[in-house]
Order: C-alpha cells, then structure tokens, then sequence
C-alpha cells in the first residue's frame, strides 16, 4: 500500500532537471546513498516555502541532494555541506564543478563530529539543516546544530526509522545495530522533548523528523544539564 502511496503521489510531483535524475541513477547503480523520492518532495516543499538563505547539509555523499536543494533555492541561497569519505568528496566536487554554475555550493572534506565545532565556534548560523549523515552520530553533532540553528530555522533529520529497526525492541535487530537502534531513539527523545524545538515525526520514506527552533532562551542550559529527554 505505502509503496502504491509513493508511486501515485510522485505522479504529482513536478519533475526536477534532467540531470538531477540521471546523477540519481548513477548513484544508485553505484551502490551511493540518496535521498528517496518521498522524503526529497518534503525537501523541496520546505526549501520553497520557507526560502532559506544559508542551508547546511550533513552528509554530501556524492553531491546529490545539495544539487537538488540548490535547484529550488534563491541564488543569493548558500549550501555548506559536510563530507567525510574520500571517494565520495572526489565524485562530489566533479558534480558540483559541472552542475553548480553559479558556485553556490561550498563542500567541506571530513568528519562532522570535528567540523561542526568548528563551523559553531566561527559564529556560522544556518536557516535550514539537513541532516543525513550516520545515523548513530545524529545525537552527537546535535549541540552544534542547535547552536547554528536560527530562531526559526528548520532541522530536516532523514532515515530516522533505520529502515524500520528503530520500531523493534532494541533485542529484535542484530548487535551490529543495537548501537545505531539506542542512540536513534534517545536522538527522536531529545528534539520531541526539547523546549527550543517544535518536532513532528512523519512516515516519509525511511521516516522524517522535521524541528523548528521556537526559541534560543534556555537552549545552553539545556545543554549544560546533559538532559536528552530519555527520563534517565
């Protein structure tokens, strides 16, 4: 039924530039992360209606989404993206020199988890985060986010069903994943109880968590008490 759901709803989607669904398929076929068709319609919806200036994304892969995001963004519109696997950031600065004619794309090679400190301590701020990067450190790069995040601004959080095992009890996926499967859930906790953020999950694709911060008062105190709304 979901699947039928996609299939008929994208039949009203406007269809993007011809070279945003031939990178797709490429990386697809490559075996590459990207944004599913469901969860990319959300993406340009929000982008449209709330015209953001500064755009950050966690998790470039190869260049897919920032290219789609820049697609239906103002010119003055600036993305930063994050990116830490070699490859990767290679395939991403080929797109982005051949599809960001007007250089609006700026890709930052490494680790968010040292990154984004960085971007925060330089007094970088953002109107729009997307973050789809490993699903394990979403709890972990969020005190910068938040930090970076504009009153007002919106936190798009991506995959954060995990292809559904964040729905299971914690024994009912392998080992491997138990860590991803804790740390997800204390994650959706945090930005569902948080009092600087409004957050509404949604079954969109691998599942959607959309955050808008309502306030900045309180926001480092939150953080200075270690409290991640678990009741812990």
């Amino acid at each position: 039924m979901k699947e039928r759901l996609d299939v008929f709803f994208e039949t009203l989607t406007e269809e993007p530039k011809d070279y945003i669904d031939r990178l797709e398929a490429s990386a697809l076929q490559n075996g590459e992360p990207v944004v599913c068709r469901p969860a990319r319609a959300l993406l340009k919806y929000l982008l449209r209606t709330k015209k953001p200036e500064r755009v950050l994304e966690i998790g470039t892969a190869v260049g897919y989404s920032a290219l789609f995001m820049k697609e239906y963004l103002p010119r003055s519109a600036a993305i930063t993206t994050i990116e830490k696997v070699p490859a990767r950031i290679e395939q991403a600065s080929d797109n982005f020199a051949r599809y960001d004619e007007h250089n609006q794309i700026r890709l930052i090679g490494g680790d968010a988890r040292e990154i984004l400190p960085e971007l925060s301590a330089a007094g970088n701020c953002y109107d729009f985060i997307f973050m789809d990067a490993a699903k394990g450190q979403y709890i972990n790069f969020l005190p910068d986010v938040l930090t970076m995040l504009n009153a007002g601004g919106v936190l798009m959080s991506d995959n954060i069903l995990h292809g559904g095992d964040i729905l299971q009890s914690r024994y009912a996926v392998t080992r491997r994943d138990r860590t991803i499967h804790s740390r997800m859930r204390q994650y959706l906790k945090t930005i569902s109880s948080h009092p600087c953020l409004e957050t509404i999950c949604l079954p969109v694709g691998d599942g959607v968590a959309l955050s808008t911060k309502i306030k900045t008062e309180g926001l480092m105190a939150h953080e200075e008490t270690g409290d991640t709304g678990t009741g812990k």
